[in-house]
Formats: C-alpha cells, structure tokens, sequence
C-alpha cells in the first residue's frame, strides 16, 4: 500500500483524507502548522485506526527545510497538499498573507519537490474561487477570473503549479471541490455554524440574505475522490469534484431548521453581504466522473443530519470551542 504524505492534515478536508487513507491500508505522515486540535475535528481518530498515522507540526511558510527533511526522510509515494490560507472575506484584511502562503511559499515547496524523482504524483487541492463569478456548469479548462485576494493568490499558485509540469514534467495533478461539508468541520463554516447556533440559542447572520447559490458536497465523497485522483489522474489535469444539486445558502438554512423542527425567522437575520462574494458555483464533474470511475454517494439530507447528530453527540465539547475564525499569519 502507498505511503502519503498530507500537508494541512489539521485541516477539515485533510483530516478526512487522512482518514481515508489509513481506511485503506496506507502509511500516513501528516504535516499542519499548529498541533492537533481537539480530537472531535479529527475524524482519524474516532475509528481507532491511527497506528499507521505520523504527525509533525510544520509551517509551509516557516518550515521548509524541515518539511524537505522530512519528505526526504520519509520517501512518499504521494503528497497530498491540503495546505493553504482558505478564507475569503478576511483574505481583504490581511492579503500579504494569502499571497505568502498561496503562493510564494507553494513555489518555494515546487521548485524543491520537482527534484524528487522517487515521487509519483503531487496531489494539490485547490479551489473554484479561482474562476470568480460564473453562469452554468463550468469545465476545468474555465478561463481564471478571481474576485477577492484569496481567489487571486490561489490563482497565482495555481498557475505557478503549471509551469513546473510544463516545464520539469512535475509529476501533478489538481482538484478542486465544491462547498465541502460534513461531521468534524470547524465551527465558523455554514452547517456547523447553523446547526450550534440553533442548540445555543444564538441567532445566525446570513450574508446577503443568502441568495448565493453553491452545491454542498458531503467530505467522504471528496476524500473518496481525491484518493482516486491521486491513484488514477492524469499529470497535469485538474478535476472538478461536485453534485449536481444546487442550492441558495438561505435554501440550505432553511432545511437545517426544518430537519431541527426551529422556525427560521427566530435563529436567522440577515447581514450586509461579504466583499467579492461570488454569486454561483456550478462545477461539472464529469470529468471526475469518467476519467477514474468516481461518484458521489450521500444526499444533502443525510449529510445534514449526520452533522446534527455530530454536533448533539458532542455538544459539551463544541459549546466551549471557538466558534469564529482566527487569523494566523
């Protein structure tokens, strides 16, 4: 089985990921920036399967060397890079930061890991904030057109990744997800946020009144195709990774009250909307679809109400983590 490599395996997605992998019989060594948060965001850790998981604190920006010392010490057969600054609205306060990491320190980590010839595939994950507003289902070969800071710094990263394919035949590919959601998510996204506030009693803002449309996909079908890509992808190819179901955020509030039996006026008022927010991503994902066999496999239904039950299971835990975002340069 391969042995992975999982930069931001602190992360939501990497998190899951790890998890994944280790379900499937692989070596996992995982690298984040801060150490690992309570167990409850670890979904590696709730089935008792960790023996073949490695972690090391490592920061992208700071820490290069001894990533490289590490990735040369470990020699995997995959890195899965999940690490990156990934919030929107407050990529306008900071954006030096976004750029720092999005983008220079992603060149400095491609300009060491083209010369590993004992790699065969660089994973990178990536976003579709990169296209910026869009109408209809979109391939990847859409043109870039990013909006906000974050969406132009991973651009820059993006584009960057591509000139060491064409130029080293750096063995690469990418993926880029729609909304991602699922048990373990930080507590400052959408759902979880949602469901928390409901059981607190607090009232949530809605961006907007939230008429900005996305397809929410359940975290277990992106890890299960983003094990597929990175087994079965084309170098150089990015794929998109989506449902085809749409719905506006204030659709998606809305069932999260009905399934918690809540009136939706009472825990929801509406807010200004956020700078460069874009109106809709609609990814085609055929792509991902025919090329390595994937597709996805849980409804937005039973997707919420797994996250209902994540966070009522673990209610006294969450009711004292931070519920918003904290920047870290």
């Amino acid at each position: 089985m391969p042995k992975i490599f999982v930069l931001g395996s602190n992360s939501f997605s990497g998190a899951d990921f790890v998890r994944y992998a280790l379900g499937e019989g692989a070596d996992v060594f995982g690298i984040s920036r801060s150490e690992e948060p309570n167990p409850v965001f670890l979904p590696y850790k709730w089935n008792g399967n960790a023996d073949s998981f490695a972690f090391q604190r490592a920061d992208i920006n700071n820490d290069l060397d001894k990533i490289l010392k590490l990735v040369d010490r470990e020699k995997p057969d995959y890195i899965v890079n999940f690490a990156a600054q990934s919030m929107v609205g407050q990529s306008w306060e900071y954006p030096e930061h976004w750029f720092m990491t999005n983008a220079v320190s992603i060149t400095r980590l491609f300009s060491q890991l083209h010369k590993r010839d004992f790699l065969k595939k660089y994973v990178h994950i990536t976003t579709p904030e990169v296209y910026g507003n869009t109408s209809g289902w979109i391939k990847e070969d859409t043109a870039f057109n990013p909006s906000t800071p974050y969406a132009v710094s991973r651009a820059a990263g993006d584009m960057s990744l591509k000139s060491y394919f064409d130029n080293f035949n750096f063995p690469m590919v990418a993926t880029r997800a729609a909304n991602v959601y699922g048990a373990g998510q930080q507590l400052y996204r959408i759902i979880p946020r949602t469901i928390l506030f409901i059981r607190l009693g607090k009232q949530l803002e809605l961006h907007g009144g939230g008429v900005s449309q996305r397809s929410f996909i359940h975290i277990n079908d992106v890890s299960d195709a983003t094990w597929k890509v990175m087994l079965n992808g084309k170098l150089g190819d990015t794929y998109h990774i989506s449902t085809k179901e749409i719905v506006s955020i204030r659709q998606l509030v809305e069932l999260i009250c009905k399934k918690m039996d809540v009136d939706f006026d009472q825990y929801v008022k509406v807010g200004p909307e956020r700078i460069g927010k874009d109106a809709a991503y609609m990814l085609d994902s055929s792509k991902c679809r025919k090329e390595v066999a994937w597709t996805d496999k849980i409804t937005l239904e039973q997707g919420l109400e797994e996250c209902i039950d994540w966070v009522d299971s673990n209610l006294d835990v969450l009711k004292e983590q931070s519920h918003d975002y904290i920047h870290k340069p």
